[in-house]
Order: structure tokens, then sequence, then C-alpha cells
């Protein structure tokens, strides 16, 4: 998923303390593969969980944490190889819960988080986290998007307000296009590498989503075709978009080119912000606007932690994870990678925190913020096929309703095989 795909690292494997299932005096070793989340290829995800891991064990002599540092190039699949040779470890953080989940094969939130705990998390990370309205995927950081702008070509663009509507980011594209040399007045990162965000936010803005009010797809929606025709008519057909196809735009390069100043206009996270900052872009940001005003909601994006259940380590899962989200942990991993926190205490504390004024944007948008169907075992196939496949809706002879309908076909046939 989101954050997934943002931090692409090196991966390292690192045993902090301890080997195994257990010590042959009374202790119980759990094992831990989390992910790495330094996108510079240094230590601080191994020097976070080895300063938690003696946290915890000199509070809880009883218990030793084993942990494994993975890229998240790898982290996924090599948790899923676990798994399916029996060796799960007690303790996964990763991208995705929903298959392990579906096959009976975690712990419960309720089972594991002292009730405190467990009632801290927020809302939107909460439902995202459930599979049939039972939580099993407990949110480890989060983030939301906004739309990002370069100030300093606003100023040259004659730009003196923040866009609010459709309509103001269209004028604003062709304010850029005309008074500007940039070469992507609005980047529209269509293509295969994370598509699936960008659409989402689009049919938020649209008053959409991905599923109704049940809880099914509606991708093929008449609010999200809608949304893809005044994209295709508004920006794309009117060359506002830049000079590669959104089909063929990865969101990666499309936020190289904001660090060089060659954007007038994308939708961006915090990492983006401190990429840009780093090379003396100066970066406005607002919450995406609508057809007619601010955004139905923000996207929101988590990554997840969780307990399995092999090993029959429930109590002592539990007890780690209670430590791993007090505020004093929530907040370190969070505010040293620049994401957000994923509880409503820790969010408090962050955003009264002038250290970290620059995700206060962010941190307004996250409690009420939409979040990807996760919880549905078809998502993964789903969310591929729009990476693939959604570009094509705005290109010179391409279809919204027709490339929405085929994508909603496949989605539904897939949630009805779930």
């Amino acid at each position: 998923m989101g954050l997934t795909a943002v931090f692409a690292a090196l991966g390292t494997t690192v045993a902090l303390s301890g080997c195994g299932s257990s010590s042959g005096s009374g202790e119980v070793t759990l094992k831990l593969v989390a992910a790495d989340y330094d996108v510079a290829g240094g230590e601080s995800s191994k020097k976070y969980w080895a300063d938690l891991a003696g946290a915890f064990e000199s509070e809880n002599p009883g218990i030793k944490i084993d942990v494994q540092i993975e890229s998240w190039n790898d982290v996924d699949r090599k948790v899923a190889e676990m798994v399916k040779a029996g060796d799960a470890p007690d303790i996964a953080q990763i991208g995705a819960y929903a298959d392990y989940a579906a096959a009976d094969k975690l712990y419960t939130a309720d089972q594991m988080l002292s009730i405190p705990v467990q009632s801290n998390f927020l809302g939107p990370l909460v439902d995202a986290g459930e599979q049939r309205r039972v939580q099993y995927g407990l949110p480890f950081v989060a983030s939301t998007r906004l739309l990002f702008y370069n100030k300093k070509l606003f100023t040259e663009a004659g730009i003196t307000e923040d866009p609010e509507t459709w309509d103001d980011l269209r004028a604003d594209a062709e304010k850029l296009k005309l008074n500007t040399d940039v070469k992507f007045p609005f980047a529209l990162p269509l293509g295969p590498e994370e598509a699936q965000a960008e659409t989402m936010m689009w049919l938020l803005s649209g008053g959409d989503g991905y599923t109704d009010a049940v809880d099914k797809y509606s991708i093929d929606s008449p609010q999200n075709i809608e949304t893809f025709d005044w994209l295709k008519d508004n920006l794309v057909d009117q060359k506002l978009t830049g000079p590669v196809a959104p089909s063929k735009l990865n969101r990666k390069d499309a936020f190289a080119a904001f660090t060089r100043g060659e954007v007038g206009m994308l939708n961006g996270h915090p990492s983006l912000m401190q990429a840009a900052k780093k090379a003396g872009v100066e970066v406005g940001k607002v919450p995406l606007p609508g057809k007619e005003g601010e955004a139905k909601a923000a996207m929101g994006v988590a990554d997840w932690i969780m307990g399995f259940k092999q090993n029959d380590h429930r109590a002592e899962i539990g007890k780690f994870l209670d430590f791993v989200f007090s505020d004093k942990n929530v907040l370190e991993f969070a505010g040293q990678n620049d994401l957000l926190p994923v509880t409503i205490s820790a969010s408090e504390a962050m955003e009264k925190n002038p250290e970290h004024k620059d995700l206060k944007k962010f941190l307004e948008e996250l409690p009420t913020s939409v979040l990807p169907p996760v919880g549905k075992t078809s998502w993964a196939a789903v969310s591929e096929n729009i990476k693939k496949n959604i570009g094509t809706a705005v290109e010179k002879d391409g279809s919204p309703a027709a490339t929405l309908g085929r994508i909603a076909r496949d989605a539904t046939a897939a949630e009805n095989a779930e």
C-alpha cells in the first residue's frame, strides 16, 4: 500500500535478543518481523526497535524480543514465506493483514490489547483494520494526502489564493502553463506504481470512493465516472498535466519533478514535503479541492502490525503491543519518519508540539480520512487492476465509463469470490 511503496530501503536482518520460542528457563521469546522505514539506508529503524525491545525486556524479565528488520521490498514476501512454511512470527509489522485474518491466523485486537490501548486508536484506522466488523489489523503508522503547490511558481503565475474547487485547479493550471515555463502545471501520476492511491484521492474529491455505504465496490458509480470525465476534459485534454501521459507517469517521478521545481501542483504526502524543503522548494499545502469545495474526505494510509496465533503467545504479544502503543513509543517512531501517530492521545500531543508544525495540516485531516478497503482479501487484486488500467481512462481516445466499468466488473467478481 501507500506507505509501503514510499519507504523502500535496503533490507537488513538483525537479532536484537534471543532466538527460538523459549529459553528453557521459563522465558518466552517473541519473534517480531518489522519493516525498515529508513529511506536513506541508515540505522534508525533498527535502533528504534533495539531500544524499544531493551526497554520492554527490562520491565518484563520473562519475555524476550527477537527482531528481524527487512526492507519494504521484501518484508511482506518474507512473512508470507514464514507463514506458509509453518514458522509464522509472533508479531509482524507489514503492509497488509487481510489474507492472514481471513485464514484465521491472527488474534483479534481485543484478544491482545488492554481496553485503554484498543480504544485509543483513531476511528478511521480502526475501521480499516477490521474484517467483517472485527479488528485484526492494528495501525502502526499513518499518513494523509494534501494538495501541494510550488509557492514560487504560483507567485510567478500571478496566483494569489489557494485553490478550493475543481474550477480553481483548472484556472490555476492554465495560469501556470501560460505564465511560467513549468513542465507539469498539474502532475497526475496514474502510472502503475501507485495509481490506486491517486485514483482514490480524486474519487473522494468527487464525492464518492471505491466502496458504497455497505462496503461493496462501487468503482463505476455515476459520481466516479463524472470525476474522471472532468479530469480528462479539463486537465488532460487541455494539456495541463505535462509532457508525460498520466498513464505513464509514476508517482516517484512526479515527486522527483516537484523537488526540481518542475511541477506546479500535485497530491503529496509528508515525506515529499521534507524532500522539497531540502531541495529549496517552498511548498503550499491545502486539502484536496472538490467539485464545489473541499473534498468530502482526505485519503488516509496506514501500515499494520498484527499478532499471529501459531505459537500460542497471546498474553505475551498483548503485553508487548500495549508497550509499543504507549505515547512515547508511538510519537518517537512517527516523528523520526515524518509520519502520523495512530492513537488519539499521541496525535493530540504531536499537534501541540511546535517541533511538528509542518505535519499539522496532515494531522487535521487524519481523524476524518478514508482509507482504501484493505480489509477485503480481494483488494490486492483490485488494487493491481487499477494500477495497470486506470490511466487508460484519460488517454486521448479513452473512455472513463468503459475503463471504470471493466475494473468494477472485475472487482465485483473478486469480491464475490472472497
